[in-house]
């Protein structure tokens, strides 16, 4: 059911704007482009992605959100609860623009059921990560942390390469669907499942995916012949993971086919958008809310399923991993005891990554200029010519990566290096070779801002995994820090209850102010990763914050000296 007031929103271009400075110009037009239907999975909902991701907690909000916007001062400060506009504060010119906190409960509380409760009483809105902090940018914005998971795989397990092999995944919705062109970056055939065949048709317009299958032999033949020959290919099939995966396994027991990487990254974080076995694609919005209970109960039962194959292909020799979407303790909770056999995906593949303050750096022009990004690609290349990696990825996403809404890129940048090209940014701005200003952010998922004990701390060194004192340092930090605005959410990606995060954007508009800002928010935001793992004991934190001059007050106990690495 489309929610009142709904309309297509397309953030505005060009250098002409609407709010009194581009430093409230950047979260007006950002928060246009989470909702433009290039971006958005439902944007007549407000939903980003996630399946119930929101941008605002209705379209009246919307509206109050972008006229205050429009009307905020310098040293002013807008508040916004769960996507409503609740205040507008005299701060000051370092203080964010903006402070947003979306579906943060008191501990007792954190429940999906009270959360739905106060949602349809129109109290709270959920934010996942990056929909309600205004800094979505399309798929590509978890892709180059996809692409990093399986470039980690190919080194553990396949010498270096993807090639000749065949990875098997659910879910090819806003975040899922980068999982397909990351496979074939690194080389290797992927076939991904998903219900939804609109989720599987919108991947494919967009070059993240190859083609697109009803059926499940010709999926099967089609990256069969693509790991026989070592070539990259995507097949994307329409069907219900809960029934395809243990249909694949059989098929792979039989000796029919070899399935070497399997995981997942269907809407497992909420029941109410994981489809269950037997139900319709068509009327699953409005049987989910007519029936939550029961739908939950089916939905955990068909995870139960899902996840029993998960583990089941690696007792027979797969790579499985959890790409963070909750679908192990959904999957416990639907009667599978064996649920959490398999590993996150961070401590399998990142954690090292996160002790370094290495994690996502994302960016969008916001004149909407494609040629914007071409030189900010340019002079990244030009600051780290020594990172082949990161040429590597530049370099492929030039290529393959199709903008979504207005432009823009991630990559994966560390303590020093992410100041260092924000800071650049902003002189380009300054010298007139970009057009406007630029929009700098990250996900959520990153090496200091976040507590979710089933994804990004599952199985740290000191057994802090649900500490969430370390995202509410962060978002401190940030606003201290020149952040434009600043974000904390409650739930994320995988669900009410089990984590807690935080999320920072900044503005190179190529002041003076804003270089100094860049410079200490950028510096400080991964030096929260590197603290936060010093903390727990990684040796590889405390040699990065003594090699960089992170200061940390106390000796840290070492617990883990990165062997296993």
């Amino acid at each position: 059911m489309t929610l009142p007031g709904a309309r297509p929103v397309r953030a505005p271009r060009g250098t002409e704007i609407s709010a009194k400075s581009w430093q409230t110009e950047a979260p007006l037009r950002m928060l246009m482009n989470n909702l433009d239907p290039e971006v958005a999975e439902r944007p007549d909902d407000l939903v980003v992605y996630g399946g119930t991701g929101r941008a605002a907690r209705s379209w009246e909000a919307y509206d109050a959100i972008v006229d205050t916007l429009r009307d905020l001062e310098e040293d002013e400060t807008l508040l916004v609860q769960s996507g409503k506009p609740v205040g507008v504060f005299r701060t000051n010119v370092w203080a964010p623009r903006v402070l947003i906190a979306n579906s943060n409960l008191v501990g007792d509380w954190a429940t999906w059921p009270e959360f739905r409760k106060l949602e349809a009483e129109g109290l709270m809105m959920y934010g996942q990560m990056t929909a309600g902090s205004w800094i979505y940018i399309g798929t590509q914005g978890i892709l180059q942390g996809t692409f990093e998971t399986f470039a980690a795989i190919a080194r553990k397990r396949f010498d270096g390469t993807l090639a000749g092999t065949i990875t098997l995944t659910g879910g090819c919705g806003g975040m899922g669907g980068a999982q397909p062109l990351s496979v074939t970056l690194n080389d290797g055939a992927c076939l991904i499942v998903d219900v939804d065949e609109s989720h599987l048709q919108r991947r494919a317009g967009k070059r993240y995916l190859d083609e697109v299958t009803t059926d499940l032999d010709e999926a099967l033949a089609k990256v069969q012949q693509a790991k026989d020959e070592r070539r990259g290919l995507s097949v994307g099939l329409v069907g219900n993971a809960a029934e395809v995966f243990p249909e694949i396994l059989r098929r792979h027991r039989a000796g029919e086919i070899t399935i070497d990487i399997v995981t997942d990254q269907t809407s497992a974080h909420d029941p109410l958008s994981y489809l269950p076995i037997g139900y319709d694609v068509a009327d699953r919005l409005a049987r989910a809310e007519a029936d939550p209970e029961g739908f939950t109960r089916d939905a955990r039962a068909a995870m139960a399923a899902h996840v029993q194959a998960m583990v089941e292909f690696q007792d027979a020799g797969a790579e499985v991993f959890d790409y963070g979407n909750s679908i192990r303790d959904e999957a416990r909770q639907g009667g599978y005891d064996r649920a959490f056999e398999f590993p996150g995906f961070v401590p399998a593949y990142i954690r090292p990554l996160f002790c370094e303050g290495l994690g996502p750096f994302r960016w969008a022009a916001l004149s909407g200029d494609p040629e914007d990004i071409r030189v900010t690609d340019e002079a990244l290349l030009e600051l780290f010519p020594e990172n082949a990696h990161l040429h590597r990825w530049i370099r492929a996403a030039q290529e393959r990566v199709e903008f979504e809404g207005l432009p823009a890129r991630i990559c994966w940048l560390g303590y020093g290096d992410r100041a260092k090209a924000a800071v650049r940014f902003n002189e380009l701005v300054a010298e007139g070779k970009i057009s406007a200003p630029i929009v700098i952010g990250r996900d959520h998922l990153d090496s200091g801002s976040v507590a979710s004990p089933y994804r990004e701390t599952e199985a740290m060194a000191d057994g802090s995994d649900a500490i969430a004192d370390w995202p509410l340092l962060n978002a401190l930090t940030a606003a201290s820090s020149g952040a434009t605005w600043v974000s904390l959410h409650h739930g994320g990606g995988v669900g009410i209850g089990r984590s807690i995060h935080s999320g920072q954007v900044s503005v190179a508009d190529g002041t003076p102010l804003a270089a100094e800002k860049l410079q200490r928010l950028l510096t400080n935001d991964p030096g929260m990763g590197v603290i936060r793992h010093v903390d727990a004991g990684y040796k590889r934190a405390v040699d990065v914050a003594a090699e960089r001059g992170v200061r940390v007050p106390m000796t840290p106990t070492i617990r883990n000296t990165d062997e296993a690495w």
